[in-house]
């Protein structure tokens, strides 16, 4: 099954490689915004995105982000998806 879990951009990290930073739920991760990307790169910085394996899939707004976090808290499925991501994280910091 794919799972894509809203996160908020916060940063570009590297604009020729069109990376940015993501948040979701407190853990920070570089994502691809290139399938996002519709203008200036820093027009993202604050807007939510579905993300799936590393890349910002698809645009969203507040609402459909809260509401899918939540459902995601209810079916267990969000903590397991950042359990992965942050030892993802721990293991590249290595």
């Amino acid at each position: 099954m794919c799972l894509g879990i809203p996160g908020r951009i916060t940063a570009i990290t590297d604009e020729a490689r069109q990376m940015a930073m993501a948040e979701v739920s407190g853990v920070r991760r570089e994502v691809s915004v290139a399938c996002v990307a519709d203008g200036p790169l820093e027009g993202l910085i604050g807007a939510w995105v579905l993300i799936h394996v590393g890349f910002a899939m698809a645009r969203i707004d507040a609402d459909e982000a809260a509401r899918t976090l939540e459902a995601l808290r209810e079916l267990g499925e969000a903590q397991e998806t950042l359990d992965q991501m942050a030892q993802a994280d721990e293991e590249m910091a290595r």
